[in-house]
């Protein structure tokens, strides 16, 4: 028993002796690693401490780049600006330039109209023709002399005189201004005085006056000449007055014998020819025949594209053919802007509608608060930029110069909205205030059923929006078609810029219509062949039909 009780009493204080030294051993790993802890908190607490001195320097970095960001961008606003007023000034010199021209060659013209009042008021015809035959006969005196005595000098300089002064006789003779049927003391109403002001118009002298009570077929080759230089192709004259023994000469010619025998190589002055040929062909006289090509140069003005007017007066396109203008055309005439069609075509439906009225377009401002569509319609560039102004977006209305806008393109065309406005205007997208300021006044200047079919045209399957870098290209043609396309008249092929038989616009009037991108269709000479090839077969098949009802139809 003894033996027992001292053995456990042993191997308990073994037990015990063990389980301490663990315990401090745990305790000594737990102080450990909590030196360790404390360590690693203090470096974390220094990373943390570096990264938030980090984020404040990207924060201030942030900030600056934030204030160079808008400090350019208030550049490039400013350089924007300065490229617009740039581009208007440019526009505004070529303006003054086409001016200029224009002033150049009537002052030439009015040189050599005082050269002629001047030996017409010194020496009558009758005398003239004498003067010129003793000037010969003395010539051939002077020469015979000359060359017997061996002094020729003298008679040189006499003869540089007589061709010039036959020159100048020849000039005379061939513009009509002198004619052996008025005498020289008969007094003419209307005729030239020394007295006279500057006209506005050309005086009518005899040949004018001839012409017009005779038929073009019957016209001589003198007067043909002489209406060539009228209509503005006086550089065919001379080869005309080769070719062309009466009017009607011209009127049997064919685009090829005009091309080969005139050399009308231009496609423009070949088409105003055979224009002004048919007109009389048909005997019929349009409104539009009698605005020039001087006018047209100014219109351009008004509808705000007076970069093309040196191609239009080169090219000496007249209100008749404004009428006939086709798509190529415009492209011959280097108008490959999309807006630019769009705005000669409404520019031409304007002109259709007030029967080409050559002061119709509206150019001084009135009562902005009493404005109608049938008003704004009428408004030109001009005045579309004292609207601008009026609605005080005036430092934005010198970007419309050289951009076509005008009352017929805000109104006429569906897909011009204030959208295309602001990018013309280069208002930036950021100013949504003043880009729904612009809006709103354009809203309430086309009317609410203007404004209902511009959103219906943009609400459509399939709409284009209006931009300001689309191009208009040419449309190719097949091997096949150039047969059929030689032997079409000059209105049978043409898809014109505006055709003929348009009327009052829907914005205009209550009733609905078709949209004025869907008015090119066939041409007039072409439906009237389709009545009538229809109505004959109708008859033979014992089947009336009222040609009313066929032209509605077609």
């Amino acid at each position: 028993i003894y033996l027992y009780i001292y053995i456990y009493t042993h191997l308990v204080n073994v037990q015990g002796s063990g389980n301490g030294e663990s315990y401090q051993e745990r305790l000594s790993r737990l102080e450990e690693d909590k030196e360790s802890l404390v360590l690693q908190v203090s470096v974390l607490t220094d990373q943390v401490k570096a990264q938030g001195e980090k984020i404040r320097d990207l924060e201030n970095s942030l900030g600056e780049y934030q204030h160079k960001l808008k400090s350019t961008e208030e550049m490039l606003q400013q350089e924007l600006l300065k490229r617009s007023s740039l581009e208007s000034q440019k526009l505004g010199l070529m303006d003054e330039v086409s001016c200029l021209k224009l002033k150049l060659e009537n002052m030439e013209e009015k040189h050599i109209k005082i050269i002629t009042l001047l030996l017409l008021l010194l020496l009558s015809p009758k005398g003239i023709a004498e003067k010129m035959k003793d000037m010969t006969n003395s010539d051939l005196s002077s020469v015979s002399s000359g060359v017997d005595s061996g002094q020729q000098s003298p008679v040189l300089q006499e003869n540089v005189k007589n061709s010039s002064i036959r020159k100048l006789w020849g000039k005379m003779k061939r513009t009509g201004v002198l004619s052996d049927d008025i005498e020289p003391t008969q007094f003419k109403r209307g005729g030239f005085r020394a007295t006279a002001g500057p006209r506005l118009t050309q005086t009518p002298d005899s040949g004018r006056s001839s012409r017009a009570h005779t038929p073009f077929s019957k016209w001589t080759t003198e007067q043909v000449c002489g209406w060539l230089e009228d209509i503005g192709l006086g550089q065919y004259v001379s080869l005309a007055r080769q070719w062309v023994n009466s009017g009607q000469t011209l009127l049997s010619a064919t685009p090829q014998e005009l091309e080969k025998e005139i050399c009308i190589k231009h496609p423009l002055h070949r088409k105003k020819l055979q224009l002004s040929l048919r007109a009389f062909s048909y005997k019929t006289m349009e409104k539009s025949s009698e605005l020039d090509h001087i006018w047209v140069t100014r219109w351009l003005d008004d509808v705000g594209l007076p970069q093309y007017k040196d191609q239009f007066y080169e090219s000496k396109v007249d209100g008749r053919m404004l009428q006939y203008l086709t798509v190529n055309d415009l492209l011959f005439l280097k108008v490959t802007s999309q807006l630019h069609h769009l705005s000669i075509k409404c520019a031409i439906h304007v002109l259709h509608v007030n029967k080409f009225n050559p002061n119709c377009l509206r150019r001084r401002p009135g009562d902005e608060n009493k404005t109608s569509p049938s008003e704004v319609v009428q408004w030109s560039n001009h005045r579309v930029m004292e609207w601008l102004r009026s609605v005080d977006l005036a430092e934005y209305a010198p970007n419309l110069r050289g951009s076509g806008v005008h009352g017929g393109l805000i109104i006429l065309e569906p897909r011009f909205q204030s959208e295309t406005l602001a990018m013309l205007l280069n208002i930036p997208p950021q100013k949504t205030l003043l880009r729904r300021h612009l809006t709103t006044n354009f809203n309430s200047l086309v009317g609410p059923q203007a404004q209902q079919e511009k959103q219906e045209f943009a609400n459509a399957s399939g709409h284009a929006p209006l931009t300001t870098t689309a191009k208009v290209r040419p449309t190719k043609l097949g091997f096949t078609n150039f047969r059929q396309l030689r032997k079409l008249k000059v209105d049978e092929s043409a898809d014109y810029i505006c055709p003929m038989d348009t009327g009052t616009p829907p914005a205009l009037s209550g009733t609905p219509k078709r949209t004025y991108g869907s008015f090119r269709g066939i041409s007039p000479n072409l439906a009237c062949m389709l009545i009538f090839c229809c109505r004959s077969l109708l008859h033979t098949l014992n089947f009336p039909l009222p040609c009313i009802v066929l032209s509605h139809w077609l």
